[in-house]
């Protein structure tokens, strides 16, 4: 059997040493936004003939627009050619006079390639920041409902503080989410919202079927059992599950990482490589974080009653 308690101490202390080191880095170099996030115009360039280095493109819009441009490749599936699209932060947008002038710059640069404007769109902030909003809107209320439903499903073995703990799980599954962001240079964009509200949701199962066998352990064997050992007995009950759902669906999104990162689709990959590490985060979360924090307040409060 795996005593999960008498590592808890551990199993504490690596989220907090990965929330540090996320802080530093995002305090030290920043966190980079999306387009959606910061407005900026979005110009899909098409190049004929041999791949062109992307660098290349990035250093050439750069130049002629005089503030920092990025790249990034993506194959037309229908033609299988190479497109590129150039994110340009200017929050005005992009005029058709300097569009052409980037366009210019381009083909000089590339005189062999005929570079062509394929699509041209100018992102305004503000949808951006209200979509933000609105979704740390919905992620409150989830937490709001989850505390209440796990408070009255499980008010036997103390609801609330079960509920609180499963929350603080979540929140450590999304905090892995943000510093895969942060650590992997992928801008806070649409995907960080769809693979935080997916991992609130995916997580939290687990957790439920842990703090279900803790429930009904107590009540058989609570009385000969200590609340750390319930816990223990508890987890290595639902091991295996937690392992094997965890491997199943890992496989699967590791799958959809490679791929997408083969066929050069980044948008897949910034969500993909990002649910990953949550999914992982939250099998670790369940396991190792909820229950043994549950324990520890349990014991805390009894220790405290026999104190008085």
């Amino acid at each position: 059997m795996v005593d999960i308690i008498a590592r808890r101490k551990l199993f504490f202390t690596i989220p907090l040493v990965v929330l540090v080191v996320t802080i530093i880095c995002a305090a030290v170099f920043g966190v980079e936004l999306d387009i959606n996030f910061r407005g900026g115009s979005l110009v899909v360039y098409s190049f004929n003939g041999e791949v062109v280095d992307k660098a290349l493109i990035e250093s050439t819009l750069s130049e002629a627009l005089g503030q920092p441009a990025s790249v990034q490749e993506q194959r037309d599936v229908v033609s299988g050619s190479m497109n590129y699209v150039a994110t340009l932060s200017s929050k005005e947008g992009i005029t058709p006079e300097k569009q052409q002038e980037l366009t210019n710059a381009l083909t000089e640069k590339f005189p062999q390639n005929q570079v062509a404007v394929v699509s041209t769109n100018n992102v305004d902030p503000a949808i951006g920041r209200d979509f933000f909003v609105k979704s740390m809107f919905a992620v409150i209320v989830a937490a709001i409902l989850m505390i209440l439903y796990i408070a009255l499903r499980f008010r036997k073995m103390g609801g609330w503080s079960a509920g609180v703990f499963a929350v603080i799980a979540l929140l450590h599954d999304v905090m892995y989410v943000f510093a895969t962001f942060v650590l992997f240079r992928f801008p806070i964009s649409d995907s960080f919202i769809a693979v935080a509200l997916t991992i609130l949701g995916y997580s939290i199962n687990a957790t439920i079927v842990i703090y279900d066998r803790v429930r009904e352990n107590k009540r058989v064997i609570g009385n000969k059992h200590t609340n750390d050992e319930i816990v223990n007995i508890s987890v290595n009950q639902t091991l295996a599950r937690s392992i094997n759902t965890t491997i199943s669906t890992a496989l699967a999104m590791g799958t959809v990482c490679v791929v997408a990162k083969l066929y050069h689709v980044d948008s897949i990959v910034r969500f993909a490589f990002p649910m990953l590490i949550g999914i992982l985060a939250g099998a670790y979360s369940s396991v190792c974080i909820a229950g043994p924090l549950w324990a520890w307040w349990q014991n805390r409060k009894a220790a405290q009653k026999k104190q008085a």
